[in-house]
Protein backbone atom coordinates (compact mmCIF):
# COMPACT_ATOMS: atom_id res chain seq x y z
CA UNK A 1 0.00 0.00 0.00
CA UNK A 2 1.48 3.57 -0.60
CA UNK A 3 2.13 5.99 1.55
CA UNK A 4 1.59 9.89 1.15
CA UNK A 5 3.12 12.21 4.02
CA UNK A 6 1.38 15.42 3.66
CA UNK A 7 4.43 17.99 4.13
CA UNK A 8 3.83 19.31 7.61
CA UNK A 9 3.57 15.60 8.89
CA UNK A 10 7.31 15.04 6.98
CA UNK A 11 8.06 18.42 8.26
CA UNK A 12 7.32 17.17 11.67
CA UNK A 13 8.94 14.18 11.47
CA UNK A 14 12.24 15.26 10.36
CA UNK A 15 12.08 17.96 13.10
CA UNK A 16 11.61 15.62 15.61
CA UNK A 17 13.93 13.60 14.67
CA UNK A 18 16.73 15.92 14.40
CA UNK A 19 15.27 17.66 18.27
CA UNK A 20 16.06 14.03 19.96
CA UNK A 21 19.66 13.89 17.44
CA UNK A 22 20.42 16.91 19.42
CA UNK A 23 19.52 15.74 22.74
CA UNK A 24 21.63 12.19 22.05
CA UNK A 25 23.33 11.25 19.20
CA UNK A 26 21.40 7.91 17.67
CA UNK A 27 18.13 9.02 19.68
CA UNK A 28 16.85 10.70 16.21
CA UNK A 29 17.52 8.04 14.35
CA UNK A 30 15.70 5.74 17.03
CA UNK A 31 12.79 8.47 16.84
CA UNK A 32 12.45 7.83 12.89
CA UNK A 33 12.88 4.19 12.86
CA UNK A 34 10.04 3.73 15.20
CA UNK A 35 8.06 5.91 12.79
CA UNK A 36 8.79 3.91 10.17
CA UNK A 37 7.60 0.87 11.92
CA UNK A 38 4.70 1.93 12.80
CA UNK A 39 4.10 3.09 9.12
CA UNK A 40 5.13 -0.08 7.87
CA UNK A 41 2.44 -1.98 10.67
CA UNK A 42 -0.25 0.60 9.34
CA UNK A 43 0.59 -0.20 5.57
CA UNK A 44 -0.09 -4.13 6.37
CA UNK A 45 -3.72 -3.11 7.77
CA UNK A 46 -4.97 0.28 8.13
CA UNK A 47 -8.40 -0.09 9.53
CA UNK A 48 -7.16 -2.07 12.64
CA UNK A 49 -6.81 0.48 14.31
CA UNK A 50 -10.40 2.40 15.37
CA UNK A 51 -11.77 5.60 13.87
CA UNK A 52 -11.54 8.64 15.79
CA UNK A 53 -14.40 11.14 15.97
CA UNK A 54 -12.79 13.47 13.63
CA UNK A 55 -12.67 10.65 10.88
CA UNK A 56 -8.68 9.29 11.21
CA UNK A 57 -6.99 6.80 12.81
CA UNK A 58 -3.90 7.57 15.22
CA UNK A 59 -0.88 4.85 16.46
CA UNK A 60 0.53 5.89 19.44
CA UNK A 61 4.03 5.89 19.66
CA UNK A 62 5.99 3.16 22.13
CA UNK A 63 9.37 4.62 22.88
CA UNK A 64 8.53 8.45 22.58
CA UNK A 65 5.32 10.77 23.03
CA UNK A 66 4.28 11.38 19.82
CA UNK A 67 1.83 9.73 17.33
CA UNK A 68 1.07 9.13 13.49
CA UNK A 69 -2.24 10.21 12.59
CA UNK A 70 -3.52 8.65 9.34
CA UNK A 71 -6.49 8.06 7.03
CA UNK A 72 -6.74 5.38 4.71
CA UNK A 73 -7.90 6.71 1.31
CA UNK A 74 -8.28 3.59 -1.36
CA UNK A 75 -4.97 1.93 -2.36
CA UNK A 76 -2.97 4.50 -0.05
CA UNK A 77 -2.96 6.00 3.69
CA UNK A 78 -2.46 9.71 4.05
CA UNK A 79 -0.29 10.92 7.13
CA UNK A 80 -2.15 13.48 8.43
CA UNK A 81 0.66 14.52 11.28
CA UNK A 82 3.12 13.19 13.37
CA UNK A 83 2.17 14.93 16.54
CA UNK A 84 3.66 14.93 19.94
CA UNK A 85 1.28 13.76 22.23
CA UNK A 86 1.15 16.29 25.14
CA UNK A 87 1.57 19.56 23.51
CA UNK A 88 -1.83 19.94 22.49
CA UNK A 89 -2.02 17.06 20.80
CA UNK A 90 -5.03 17.45 18.04
CA UNK A 91 -3.29 20.72 16.74
CA UNK A 92 -3.36 19.60 13.58
CA UNK A 93 -6.79 18.69 12.79
CA UNK A 94 -8.29 22.19 12.17
CA UNK A 95 -5.46 22.83 9.72
CA UNK A 96 -5.13 20.07 7.61
CA UNK A 97 -8.64 17.88 7.97
CA UNK A 98 -11.14 19.92 8.34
Amino acid sequence: MQIIFLSAAQEELASAALYYEKEQAGLGADFTQEVNDYIRMIAEAPERVRLRSGGYRRVNLKRFPYYIAYTPENDCVVVLAIAHSARKPEYWVEERFR
